[in-house]
């Protein structure tokens, strides 16, 4: 959208789209006048006019094709990336000249470069001159889809650059492909004046730059930990709970494992989690470049909302969009999966029970971009009365429900199983399959008072023996808590909202949670 340009109004930009906006315009009335993604309670990022000036060192290029946009990010100081600075017009229009399992070339074309004769070593996503035949009038713009070395008359400076976003398109392209164009990105000095905040009233001023999102763009090589940043952001926001000069930190599934599987630079804007000791489990988002970590697996890279990450205070939430978006089945009916599923193209395979009222409490492969990898998901059915709605209590027993959600995969997953240990008198006791019990601590915490209500679920503290049993009662007890353990043994988490679900249940069974939509989760 264009401003209008009728006088007395402001121009301010929006997630790169500019809008005219009457005097005295809040940045709520741009958000809705501009219907830009926005989440209530997250941190947006202000930019004023020419207050911090623009930096005049154009690093960032993002470079159109016929399948999409991946953008370059510039090292600097080279003579080829004087020449791609110079000269990054010239390589509009040109196509595919070929490509490999390591490489794309994008050409040919002529180039002011010095061929070398030797064999240049890349790493994954490195962008280089290549001279076919040493001979600059057939220069090629190679881009490096895996580390190796080849001799591709590079000149004796090598890579000039690295793409930083777009990597899903980097391999869609092929025969027939070309550059559509190629846009210089401006950076903004950190320097510069700026805001970050909630506050929709804020007044704005002509010629305000807005970002309310972040998006991330996850590597498809890091299946699980694109899976645990899905799990951190679930309620769509990236809660910054500590911010330095290089990076900005989330520690909400501090604790949690995660796969090392990208050994790659951690370059501006890369996302990255801790695998490995103290903070493991911690996600990272770069504000400038670090180098590869074997303790540090990178799962992906920003490609909108670098200047939002840079303004972040402590304590702010800001909204996260992820490419590609989750694909989680669990709690969904089979109609559902298959709508969700037939816009991606991705076929689903139904197992289990299959009837009509059926829910999906497993999918296999579990991880979404295996999902998409493979383009199926076999996923298993249960009666929706197996299917049981609570609320927990993250105000009142936070550091139990740490133990719960890890100890039944609520951590990561929408639906969470507990098998039946015993039930008698109207009292249901459940063990979960992961012993979390041995690595997470449950002091006590929200221990009943007076009575427990009929429908609150109790986890067994460390003051008792039998400490990580869960429990519920369906008639209201002013003397055991809901695992038959005495008050001060017992930690309640949270409440049944179908209770009459229960009365079905025997040993040996399973029955399946999934937190209430209605509650803050």
């Amino acid at each position: 959208m264009e401003a209008i340009g009728l006088s007395g109004e402001i121009s301010v930009e929006v997630n790169d789209h500019r809008i005219a906006m009457p005097p005295n315009s809040t940045l709520g009335d741009a958000i809705q006048a501009s219907e830009t993604p926005y989440r209530e309670g997250s941190a947006i990022g202000l930019l004023k006019k020419d207050e911090g000036g623009r930096s005049g060192a154009i690093i960032d290029y993002v470079v159109k094709t016929s399948k999409g946009e991946f953008k370059i990010e510039l090292n600097g100081g080279s003579v080829s990336s004087g020449i791609w600075a110079d000269r990054f017009k010239d390589y509009e229009g040109v196509s595919v000249r070929w490509d490999s399992r390591d490489a794309i070339a994008f050409g040919p074309f002529e180039a002011d470069i010095v061929p070398d004769k030797g064999s240049v070593s890349l790493e994954k996503y490195d962008v280089i001159f290549g001279a076919g035949g040493l001979d600059p009038g057939n220069t090629h713009l190679i881009i490096a889809l895996d580390d190796h070395s080849s001799e591709y008359g590079a000149p004796e400076d090598g890579s000039f650059g690295k793409v930083i976003s777009g990597i899903n398109v980097l391999k869609e392209l092929g025969s027939g492909d070309s550059i559509l164009s190629i846009e210089p990105v401006l950076e903004w000095e950190e320097t510069g004046e700026h805001i970050c905040t909630s506050d929709l009233s804020t007044v704005l001023e002509d010629g305000y730059r807005i970002f309310t999102y972040v998006e991330v763009e996850l590597n498809p090589e890091t299946p699980e930990g694109a899976e645990h940043f899905f799990a951190l952001i679930r309620d769509g926001t990236f809660d910054v709970d500590f911010v330095s000069s290089s990076f900005i930190s989330d520690s909400s599934l501090h604790g949690e494992m995660c796969k090392y599987e990208g050994f790659d630079p951690r370059d501006k804007g890369s996302v990255w989690v801790r695998t490995v000791g103290y903070g493991s489990g911690k996600v990272f988002i770069a504000r400038d470049d670090r180098p590869a970590s074997v303790m540090h697996s990178v799962i992906g890279h920003l490609s909108h909302g670098m200047e939002l990450v840079q303004m972040a205070e402590a304590g702010q939430k800001l909204m996260v969009k992820t490419d590609p978006e989750p694909i989680w089945l669990l709690g969904l009916s089979f109609k559902a999966a298959e709508e969700k599923l037939s816009a991606l193209g991705i076929e689903l395979v139904k197992k289990g029970y299959v009837e009509e009222d059926a829910v999906v409490v497993k999918q296999d492969p579990p991880h979404s971009i295996d999902v998409m990898r493979q383009g199926s998901v076999e996923v298993i059915g249960v009666p929706d009365s197996k299917l049981v709605s609570i609320e927990l209590y993250d105000d009142l027993a936070p550091k139990t429900l740490d133990f719960f959600r890890h100890a039944i995969d609520l951590q990561f997953k929408p639906v969470g199983a507990l098998p039946v240990m015993m039930t008698y008198e109207n009292t249901y006791i459940f063990k979960a399959e992961k012993a979390a019990e041995k690595y997470k601590e449950i002091m006590p915490e929200n221990v009943p008072v007076g009575k427990v209500n009929a429908g609150d679920i109790g986890v067994t503290n460390q003051a008792a023996k039998r400490h990580g049993m869960v429990g519920v009662k369906l008639d209201d007890d002013d003397m055991f808590g809901p695992t038959g353990e005495k008050f001060l043994s017992t930690n309640i988490i949270g409440h049944i909202l179908e209770p009459e679900k229960l009365k079905g249940l025997k040993d040996g069974d399973v029955m399946y949670v999934i937190e209430s939509k209605g509650s803050d989760n």
